[in-house]
């Protein structure tokens, strides 16, 4: 069997990184990430503490910690780098189903809040890039914006396919650039939000046009109406929640509405993405890292990790 320790230095994940970082970082920072990302991989929490003593090295725990601390204090990490890194990783690279959501926690009196923007994968969503928000709550606009800006720059508009989002994200300024930019999108609006029907002549909630609808039903409304001064489709079914109450599940598109209900099912894999880096995973929510320019490098670090392993359960 091929030795898999790090001291072995033709390790898979050694190789894939130097050719991805060369020239930007040393054979030494290569292994530090290595050994970080396997140890995370072992003792699946971000506790620096418990990390250092999952190092697969020589060295004692004390001085692994030591390297641990060292690297998210001085080491620049740019997310570029980063995304590319993953976008690499993908096993195909156009006709990509985005995911755009948030996600957050607390520690102590500190709000640690994360929009991420991810790529649909086989029941799950690869972490491409995201924004630490220095704030609780939503999203803005701008920031949204901001992301798929750089998504465009780095990767290309031709590779997209669509961008699936839930009920946070939508808003004049946010339809109106998806619009403008001919970015399909798949996103959840709420019940009670009010459209301008061109065939009635007036403004009407949203769920009236899915009223009739029986439970599970599935409708696509052919004509354009206008959300927030947009036009655009709508598609939506009759739904009971989790009380047992009856709930629309409302979706506006750009076009090709009848297919919304597909490819809006995707979007739950971006929080099975979250749970792989929380609870069910990696922990990141143990960290008490609370210094968004230290938590982002922890968090590259993090999804890098998840990406890995799933690509080694993915070709096991």
């Amino acid at each position: 069997m091929k030795n898999t320790s790090l001291a072995c230095k033709d390790t898979t994940l050694i190789s894939v990184l130097q050719g991805h970082f060369k020239g930007e970082l040393n054979l030494a920072r290569v292994k530090l990430i290595c050994l970080f990302i396997t140890a995370l991989c072992k003792i699946k929490t971000i506790n620096y503490d418990r990390l250092a003593s999952g190092f697969d090295t020589k060295a004692d725990k004390n001085s692994s910690y030591r390297r641990i601390q060292r690297f998210m204090k001085d080491f620049d990490f740019p997310m570029k780098t980063i995304s590319i890194l993953i976008f690499n990783l993908l096993p195909y690279k156009d006709d990509l189903v985005l995911v755009l959501d948030r996600t957050n926690w607390k520690f102590g009196s500190k709000n640690i809040n994360i929009l991420m923007l991810g790529v649909s994968y086989k029941n799950v969503a690869f972490p491409l890039m995201f924004k630490m928000l220095d704030k609780k709550g939503n999203s803005d606009t701008d920031e949204r914006i901001d992301l798929i800006k750089k998504y465009i720059e780095w990767f290309g508009k031709e590779s997209i396919n669509c961008l699936l989002a839930d009920r946070e994200f939508v808003g004049s300024k946010w339809l109106e650039f998806l619009n403008n930019e001919n970015i399909r999108y798949y996103i959840r609006i709420r019940n009670n939000f009010y459209i301008y029907s061109y065939q009635k002549q007036q403004e009407i909630k949203a769920f009236w046009l899915f009223n009739n609808l029986k439970v599970g039903e599935f409708y696509h409304y052919p004509k354009i109406v206008e959300l927030h001064g947009q036009r655009c489709y709508l598609s939506g079914s009759k739904t009971i929640d989790r009380d047992a109450n009856m709930e629309f599940l409302i979706i506006v598109s750009f076009n090709k509405p009848e297919q919304a209900m597909v490819y809006y099912k995707q979007r739950w894999q971006i929080e099975t993405l979250f749970k792989g880096l929380k609870s069910s995973g990696f922990n990141i929510e143990d960290t008490h890292v609370t210094d968004l320019e230290r938590l982002e490098k922890l968090f590259s670090l993090t999804i890098i990790a998840f990406v890995w392993c799933y690509k080694i359960g993915d070709y096991l």
